[in-house]
């Protein structure tokens, strides 16, 4: 079997504090994320913990603010955590350095926000080399407005979807892991 990693992207107390949080979206979003962590302990796949940072920005992700850290019900000790502050989990970090490191050569993209720091970790990841697994249904994202339109968190998840399948990962759910990683030890 490939040797993976789970990354847990910008799961963090930071987000809470965004006047475009929505508490119900994230309701539908925890168990999957929760039940995604436990699945890769008991595989015991390593977790890699991303956290946002944005220093002297005076916002929720300004390490000032005390919400850079784990958000509460996800405090699950990491293999490693990297603080970025790009976009992607790359750029600034020393993540793929840890990856190659570690033997790594499939990433499982998990966290907050699907079009954003989660979409293009994977794009990079892709580019790098890596295998990814895209699990959307463990990414969070919030309604985006553009040009007086709404754009729903389902629509920008079922785009994100598109761009990415067969191109940058593969779209997979916890069930699926589940079945490739504990097989019949369940």
């Amino acid at each position: 079997m490939t040797k993976t990693a789970l990354l847990m992207i910008d799961v963090q107390a930071s987000f809470p504090a965004r006047n475009y949080w929505v508490e119900s979206l994230a309701e539908i979003w925890r168990p999957y994320q929760r039940r995604l962590l436990d699945l890769a302990a008991e595989a015991q796949i390593p977790m890699v913990r991303i956290l946002h940072e944005e220093p002297g920005s005076a916002t929720p992700f300004d390490p000032a603010s005390g919400l850079v850290r784990p958000m509460a019900g996800f405090e699950d000790s990491a293999a490693a955590t990297f603080g970025k502050r790009a976009h992607n989990a790359f750029t600034d970090t020393g993540l793929q350095r840890w990856l190659h490191f570690a033997g790594i050569q499939r990433v499982v993209i998990s966290g907050i926000r699907t079009e954003q720091c989660c979409e293009t970790t994977a794009r990079v990841a892709a580019d790098l080399g890596f295998g990814v697994d895209f699990v959307s249904e463990a990414t969070l994202t919030f309604p985006m407005r553009r040009a007086g339109r709404v754009w729903e968190a389902d629509e920008i998840r079922a785009r994100t979807e598109l761009v990415l399948e067969d191109r940058f990962a593969r779209i997979v759910d916890v069930d699926t892991l589940e079945g490739e990683w504990l097989g019949n030890r369940r």
